[in-house]
């Protein structure tokens, strides 16, 4: 019979598919990407813009620890069980707080971002005790009980918060890509950072929709506060056709190779890297809704040039984070989605027009790259290295 910790791992045999609690655990990410966009809509600046990106970060670094947990473990034992819905609760506070996580509820954003790794942590190392496996739970702890550290004093000093957190968050995002090196404790070895390639790409597939989910929300919601004229439903159309394309892009081709890249890649690289790429797609996403509601609000509205640098930003870092992501899976460069972010990056510098017709520029662009996709047109492969 398997020891009580070994009980706690993901068997070989155990079901790939996402548990009932990791989905839930989801749903607490749609409190967040809403706030999320709300407080880039409110604080339309470069400073605004960079500020919401920290918030974003350490959202994300929560989701995607938590799902690496819910890989190595498995979901339905009473202890993993208990450490999702305490992940669930910390999500829901950290999202409740990024309004103001910057002035008043920083302590909050901070506190909930700290609990649920310190918390994981700690139940985990304590649960393995004598197992192999422990040592890697350790070392994880070590570099999130250090990373606390700044992310604590963030909180309690206003003033310094930013660069704090911006710390804690290079410590957050450095460690697995070291292999969280710890003294006395070593650095974790490849076969420690296995995923389960399957579980992980229907995981970010599953995060992804979430976060469409969220834009199509913004436009429907949007689109109800107004008139329902004829431009502000063209605008309407254009971002729901923008998400269903932007879905497209994501799932083929790169989207449904991920889960075997992963399984047979070094999971300190493409294991990795993956969750730093689906981060600037998310970015894209939010930015995205934000534009939405601009375009779907304001229509008519020409000369804004920080609403046309968002109506079309979204769609531009979005596709940064797709080049990229085929780039690591496949060491293939699509042309296509090159040209449309160098056109895209044109349009931004140069378009004064009427944020219905930017909207279209945007939509047609990423239609052009969507039909590119599909008949795969004019890739380059990089050369593997000998």
């Amino acid at each position: 019979m398997a020891s009580r910790p070994e009980r706690l791992l993901r068997g070989s045999d155990a079901p790939l598919s996402a548990s009932f609690l990791e989905l839930f655990f989801d749903l607490a990410f749609v409190l967040a990407l809403s706030q999320l966009a709300g407080h880039l809509l409110h604080d339309l600046t470069l400073a605004g813009a960079l500020r919401t990106a920290l918030l974003l970060s350490g959202i994300w670094w929560i989701w995607v620890t938590t799902t690496w947990f819910a890989d190595w473990f498995d979901p339905d034992t009473p202890t993993i069980r208990a450490v999702l819905i305490v992940a669930t609760l910390g999500s829901l506070l950290a999202g409740v707080a990024v309004p103001q996580a910057l002035d008043g509820r920083g302590l909050l954003f901070a506190g909930a971002y700290v609990a649920v790794h310190l918390a994981r942590g700690v139940v985990t190392a304590f649960t393995l005790r004598g197992h192999p496996r422990q040592t890697r739970a350790l070392r994880i702890l070590c570099w999130f009980s250090v990373s606390a550290v700044p992310w604590l004093a963030g909180g309690f000093l206003p003033e310094w918060r930013v660069p704090l957190w911006l710390l804690g968050l290079a410590i957050d995002f450095t460690g697995p890509r070291l292999g969280w090196p710890t003294p006395r404790l070593g650095r974790t070895r490849r076969q420690e950072l296995h995923l389960a390639g399957e579980h992980f790409a229907e995981r970010y597939q599953q995060i992804m929709i979430i976060a469409l989910g969220e834009l199509v929300l913004v436009a429907g919601l949007t689109y109800g506060g107004t008139r329902l004229d004829l431009a502000e439903t063209a605008a309407f159309l254009l971002v729901f056709a923008l998400s269903v394309l932007i879905g497209l892009l994501y799932v083929t081709p790169a989207g449904l190779r991920l889960g075997a890249a992963i399984e047979h890649a070094d999971p300190s690289r493409l294991g990795v890297i993956t969750g730093y790429l689906h981060l600037v797609m998310i970015a894209g996403l939010v930015v995205t809704a934000v534009g939405a509601e601009l375009s779907i609000a304001h229509p008519t509205k020409a000369g804004d040039t920080t609403a046309v640098v968002v109506v079309l930003g979204g769609p531009m870092l979005f596709l940064v984070g797709r080049i990229l992501l085929s780039l690591a899976i496949h060491q293939r460069l699509s042309w296509p989605r090159v040209a449309a972010l160098l056109l895209l990056a044109g349009a931004a510098a140069v378009l004064r027009l009427p944020l219905l017709a930017v909207s279209a520029v945007a939509t047609g662009v990423v239609f052009v790259v969507a039909v590119a996709d599909h008949a795969g047109i004019l890739s380059y492969r990089r050369p593997r290295p000998n």
